[in-house]
């Protein structure tokens, strides 16, 4: 049993140091996008949810 958990931990940091990381560049830029998206999303969701008030609204 404990030589699977030391195998399982060496095939872990083989795996890890395989890893590309994303530089500080790329990493402002998937935030930034993140974020607008997210914000168009809101307003998205804001004006279809005022929409069908208005038309329930109108109708009750």
């Amino acid at each position: 049993m404990k030589e699977k958990i030391i195998n399982f931990v060496n095939d872990v940091v083989k795996e890890m140091k395989k890893v590309t990381w994303p530089t500080k560049e790329e990493l402002k830029e998937s935030t930034s996008i993140v974020i607008v998206v997210c914000l168009i999303l809101a307003a998205f969701t804001y004006v279809i949810d005022m929409g069908i008030t208005w038309v329930f609204k109108g109708i009750f």
